[in-house]
């Protein structure tokens, strides 16, 4: 486990997609939280306490989570110096980035020298396996999305909670960086080789008895060309029960693809169920999950009954 309580790397955002896993930590583990780091060009709060590197470890942060998701998920500049000011003050780091952090020479040979870790969340299984489709046991729900980035992550958890809050066993089933940093396990898919998607969410969530069900945190989208193979492995890989799929209504293209507009979602669903069926012939839409988060209230309220 990574050692808590943490410090919130916000750095020079402006944009909280791309803040998402400190977004997500602040959301969902505030208790081990002691602040947040941003520069001042950063317009962004998570509403914790603004403090220095220096300031966090006195308040006494044993990890700084680099929880922003930079183009390419390369380190550089700003970033790999503030990774070296917490190590200098004694903390730990972690990151779910493309670029290892054991790889930045620099951040290696620091945190030997502190005795401190350097921990890499989208590190995949050693030990991952391909595939085969067979029908198992247990009861299974997958979000999926219209796009990438609407909100797959929470939709994931908040039914997760809902099922233990009603008597049922549940577990969610984390796919990406921010789920697995507040699961505290996980596969980082995105971070799989391609032949073995299937395969990591057939070991994810396996075989169960108990009744109880996998909520599982889907990533990308079917309709975006830069994702859909890893929903593919996704959707076969979790052979779900149930399928759930979650819309931001306020998107105008596809996150990062100007021009390519968001698929209606009738075509979505459709989409994903017919890929769904190759492991899992008897699957079923369960529910829209709508992003609303930059509507007011009452037009949010009046879409909802909308979609119903």
């Amino acid at each position: 486990m990574i050692p808590a309580p943490y410090l919130l790397y916000l750095g020079h955002s402006t944009d909280f997609v791309g803040i998402k896993t400190s977004r997500g930590l602040a959301e969902f583990r505030r208790n081990d939280c002691v602040g947040e780091f941003r520069h001042d060009d950063s317009t962004l709060t998570l509403g914790l306490p603004r403090m220095t590197i220096q300031e966090g470890a006195a308040a006494g942060a044993k990890t700084l989570v680099l929880g922003i998701a930079n183009s390419g998920g390369v380190m550089g500049g700003d970033l790999v110096r503030d990774a070296m000011a917490a190590l200098d003050a004694g903390m730990n780091i972690a990151a779910g980035l493309h670029q290892r952090l054991r790889d930045v020479p620099e951040l290696a040979a620091l945190a030997r020298e502190k005795n401190l870790q350097l921990f890499d969340v989208r590190d995949p299984p050693a030990d991952m396996k391909v595939g085969n489709g067979y029908a198992r046991a247990g009861r299974r729900i997958l979000t999926v999305g219209t796009d990438c980035s609407v909100g797959k992550m929470y939709t994931t958890i908040a039914i997760a909670d809902a099922l233990k809050a009603r008597g049922e066993k549940a577990d969610f089933r984390a796919t990406g960086q921010t789920g697995i940093l507040i699961a505290g396990a996980g596969v980082p898919i995105d971070a799989v080789v391609a032949d073995f998607i299937s395969g990591g969410i057939e070991a994810l969530a396996p075989e169960r008895t108990d009744g109880g069900w996998d909520v599982i945190e889907g990533q990308g989208s079917l309709f975006h060309p830069s994702f859909a193979g890893v929903s593919t492995g996704l959707l076969h890989g979790a052979q779900p029960e149930a399928l759930i799929l979650c819309h931001d209504p306020s998107r105008s293209h596809m996150r990062g693809i100007p021009g390519r507009a968001l698929p209606g979602l009738k075509e979505c669903l459709e989409a994903n169920l017919q890929t769904a069926r190759l492991t899992s012939p008897n699957v079923r839409a369960v529910g829209v999950c709508l992003n609303t988060s930059r509507m007011e209230k009452g037009d949010a309220e009046a879409l909802c009954r909308r979609i119903e």
